[in-house]
This record gives C-alpha cells, sequence and structure tokens, in this order.
C-alpha cells in the first residue's frame, strides 16, 4: 500500500516539476509578445551543449559552464571555461558558430578569416550527464553488493533497496540471461547486467526535469551508437564455428551461395543489422517522449496570450497529458532497459549455436 501510495504521489507532482524545469523563455517580456519559441525549447533540451543550465531564478540565470577541451591545427592545445564563449563571445581565436554545418559546435577564426572545426574533446552536458550517471550506477550496485560482502550464514534474506535489486537480478537471470544465452550463459551475466542497470539510470535520471537530472542520455544517438558497438563486440567475437558457418556458408541450396553468393551476403549483413535495431530503437524512444512531454508543457506558455479562458482549459488539459505522458515514460524507462538487455541476450545466444554440444560431450552435464 504504501509503495502503490508513493508512485501515485509522484506521478501527480511530476509534471509540476516539470513545468519548473522547463527554460523561463516564457517569463521575458519579449516572449510574452511573440510566445515562446516551442522548437529552441524542445531542441535545446534534446541537443547538447558546452554548459548546463540549471533554471532561471528571478532575473538571474544558474549555469554550471563546462570545460572547453580543444586543440587547433596552428596553435595547440586549449582548455578553458565555456562561460568564455557564452552569448556569442570569442576567446583564443574560438567560438560557438550560430549557422551554417558547424551550428552550436565550436569554431576556430583562421587568418583568411573562414571558420574551421578543431579537435573537440570538450566535456558537454550530455559528457557530464554520463559521467555523472555511471557514477551513481556504480554506488547503486557496489551499495547492494556490499551486503553480500559482509553478510554472515545466519543472515536472513535482504530487504529494502538490497532486496530489490536482488529480485531484479534474479529476474534476468532467471527469466532472460539464461534462457536466452543458454549454457555458457555465465560469461556474459556481467556484461547484460550492466547493459540493463546502465540504460535504466541513464532513462531514470532524463526524467528528473531539475539538476542533476534532465539530461537526455539515452536519447542521444552516440550513446546509444556505443552500446551497439559494444555488442556489436561480445556477439561476434564469442561467435561459434557453427555461428560463422550459417554467415559464410548455410544450409540451403547451393545456387544460392554460388556463384552469386545471395544468401551468405543478406547473412553478413545481418551481423550489424542487429546491433543498428538496438541502436536506432533506443535512441527513437527515448527522444520521442522527452519531445512529447515538452511540447505539450509548452502548450501553457503557447496559449498564455488567448485569454484566461483558453489558457486555463488548455493547462489543465497540459497537466493531464503530462500526467499520463511521464506514467507512460516511467514504464518506457523500464521497458526499453529491458528489451535492449533482452535481445542482446537472444543475439549472444544465437552466436553460441554449436558450443552446448561440445560442452556437455566433454564435461558428460551441462552448466546450470
Amino acid at each position: 500500500m504504501k509503495m502503490s501510495r508513493c508512485i501515485r504521489i509522484l506521478c501527480s507532482i511530476m509534471p509540476v516539476l516539470l513545468c519548473a524545469g522547463i527554460p523561463a523563455a516564457a517569463q521575458t517580456p519579449s516572449c510574452e509578445k511573440e510566445g515562446p519559441d516551442v522548437k529552441e525549447i524542445v531542441m535545446e533540451h534534446l541537443g547538447d551543449s558546452y554548459w548546463w543550465h540549471i533554471g532561471t531564478f528571478g532575473d538571474r540565470d544558474v549555469t554550471v559552464h563546462l570545460p572547453v577541451i580543444v586543440r587547433s591545427k596552428t596553435t595547440g592545445w586549449h582548455c578553458f571555461s565555456s562561460g568564455r564563449l557564452e552569448g556569442g563571445a570569442s576567446y583564443e581565436g574560438f567560438i560557438i558558430a550560430r549557422e551554417g554545418k558547424h551550428d552550436g559546435k565550436i569554431v576556430e577564426t583562421v587568418a583568411d578569416g573562414s571558420e574551421v572545426r578543431p579537435l573537440d574533446i570538450s566535456i558537454t552536458k550530455t559528457t557530464a550527464g554520463l559521467l555523472l550517471n555511471s557514477v551513481l550506477t556504480v554506488i547503486l550496485i557496489l551499495s547492494a553488493a556490499g551486503w553480500y560482502r559482509h553478510r554472515k550464514a545466519t543472515d536472513a534474506a535482504p530487504g529494502g533497496y538490497t532486496g530489490m535489486v536482488e529480485t531484479v537480478v534474479a529476474y534476468l537471470v532467471d527469466d532472460i540471461i539464461r534462457p536466452c544465452v543458454g549454457p555458457g550463459w555465465r560469461r556474459f551475466a556481467p556484461f547484460l547486467l550492466t547493459v540493463f542497470f546502465f540504460i535504466l539510470v541513464n532513462n531514470l535520471m532524463g526524467l528528473i526535469p531539475f539538476f542533476p537530472g534532465g539530461v537526455n542520455v539515452t536519447g542521444n544517438i552516440a550513446i546509444t551508437l556505443v552500446l551497439a558497438l559494444a555488442a556489436l563486440i561480445v556477439i561476434n567475437i564469442s561467435g561459434s564455428r557453427h555461428y560463422w558457418k550459417d554467415i559464410f556458408w548455410p544450409d540451403v541450396p547451393t545456387w544460392l551461395k554460388v556463384p552469386i553468393p545471395i544468401i551468405p551476403l543478406i547473412e553478413f549483413v545481418g551481423i550489424f543489422t542487429r546491433p543498428f535495431a538496438l541502436m536506432i530503437r533506443l535512441f527513437a524512444n527515448m527522444m520521442a517522449g522527452h519531445a512529447v512531454i515538452l511540447c505539450l508543457v509548452c502548450v501553457i506558455f503557447v496559449t498564455a496570450g488567448m485569454g484566461a479562458a483558453v489558457n486555463s482549459s488548455m493547462t489543465a488539459v497540459s497537466v493531464v497529458f503530462n500526467i499520463f505522458m511521464n506514467c507512460l515514460e516511467l514504464l518506457v524507462a523500464f521497458l526499453q532497459a529491458y528489451v535492449f538487455t533482452m535481445l542482446t541476450a537472444v543475439f549472444i545466444g544465437m552466436s553460441q549455436e554449436g558450443k552446448e554440444y561440445a560442452g556437455t560431450m566433454k564435461s558428460g552435464k551441462t552448466e546450470d
């Protein structure tokens, strides 16, 4: 009863918190006359930046300026605060482009007046959010694992947070990892569990509309690309002979393999389409959910100049739909972590085909 009550309270206050986390563009005089730029607000949240805007309190913008680390071909390495470039300012020959193909990125103005892109390894908002969430994931898992290091044989089963983590891990192992991967699942359990909790923590932190949350890490395709590449490497490095035989010489009529390798070519392309599907599914779902929530919140500010009746009615509609969307996004946060882990386990299990028989023949038993 207490847990369900907490969930109801959380779902009811999330839209209010989200409204508080929206950049207060609609509060400026110019926006009151012209209305807020919905596209700018949505893209600012979904995109990356060189600073982390926490919020506007009265007339003061509170922003965390992140370190800029760039390497110029002519002047070498530069490291400075992104606050030096705020408001379109130039510092040490660098500026943030406001238009063109490098819009929003740091560019260097060279001698002939043209702008070139330097080597940029700056700590952006997405990078900072990724590092913060990674540390948080490690802390959450190690805090639960610490109980087992100090447990005694007479201790009862863990409760509270540790018990919840144990339940989730046991479910993932018993219902996903072991059945999907098959014998030898223990080799891949650490990787799959890490993937699940990493994605889950990033998804949940992205739903928190105020600092240090609100960074849409898994809605950045570069992050999902790295996760997909990790899955690609694990799947194919551990692949069995049978797996590679089915790719380059599958059991199909010979005329489908020579002289034109139709089926082998399709199977080879499948090596890359599977992780590509993982990448796009996670990226698209998380980005779309954040965009819809932000657009619903912006309805309140867009209708501010249409009269009290219209604005109040649309505000009520916006709040109701935001409650629904936040509850849905809370479900999607768990669901996408689950789906990514499950499909990765399935693909690993497909690459292990044939190994189970060799292991069974040698040991005379299967691995539990």
